[in-house]
């Protein structure tokens, strides 16, 4: 059997508040994703491993790391790959905790700021039926909630590196999402936030957001669109200040 070398960054905070590099040599085939591999040598090689994996299928969005200096989910990449071997440290721009395993509390904050649910001033009575939608206002914001918040978004983020205060990407992308929900009226609640100071008008569009994403989501988009929308918001405010249309 094919071997590889897996280099991998540890972090143990309690015994070595260095980070250092280890490098192991497993075998492998071409079946075997960079997370088998790192399962390998959890599993044979050197339990201390700490990272975070959860359904192998792309879906979970938790084995999100650094795969030679890119944001990868390792379930998603193979091994045979990288024949000179590869290099698996921590996502860019989060806390590290241990090893491969990050905090991503700072993220998870500022989902829950933009409020990705639906809110309705007033819900209708249940005998009058389901909200219903055309295949066209489906197909507004999609590709949007096809987001699984793994944070690649984030760690390819010049404007997050530089500042944590900064939305980010995948929260702009998913309040995005909600307001071009036909069904949905919180549309203003949510301008508050990603047209804040730390909102949409700091993203100086690179776009390695929708590069990265292993969901093929364009997060990039939905900023642009979003700074659009509020600009159009503010015009009509000006022009017509009893009502938007």
């Amino acid at each position: 059997m094919k071997t590889i070398d897996i280099t991998v960054t540890r972090y143990d905070p309690e015994n070595s508040p260095v980070p250092y590099e280890q490098t192991y040599t497993i075998p492998y085939d071409d079946e075997m994703v960079v997370l088998d591999g790192l399962n390998y040598i959890k599993d044979h090689v050197d339990g201390s491993l700490s990272y975070r994996w959860s359904c192998r299928m792309g879906v979970c969005g938790s084995c999100g790391m650094t795969v030679n200096g890119v944001p990868k989910l390792t379930c998603a990449v193979f091994l045979k790959d990288y024949p000179q071997g590869v290099r698996v440290g921590p996502m860019d721009h989060f806390p590290v905790v241990r090893d491969l395993v990050i905090e991503m509390d700072d993220f998870m904050d500022k989902l829950r700021a933009v409020k990705p649910w639906m809110i309705r001033e007033q819900e209708k009575p249940v005998e009058e039926g389901e909200y219903l939608q055309s295949p066209e206002e489906l197909q507004l914001f999609r590709q949007f909630s096809m987001c699984i918040n793994c944070g690649l978004c984030y760690a390819a983020c010049p404007v997050y590196a530089a500042d944590k205060s900064f939305i980010g990407p995948a929260a702009i992308a998913l309040a995005h999402r909600y307001d071009m929900d036909s069904r949905e009226e919180g549309q203003d609640q949510r301008a508050e936030v990603i047209g804040s100071h730390e909102g949409i008008w700091e993203c100086s569009f690179v776009g390695e957001c929708s590069v990265v994403c292993p969901k093929h989501v364009d997060p990039a988009a939905a900023i642009q669109r979003s700074k659009v929308q509020l600009t159009k918001d503010h015009i009509l405010g000006l022009l017509w200040p009893w009502g938007k249309s």
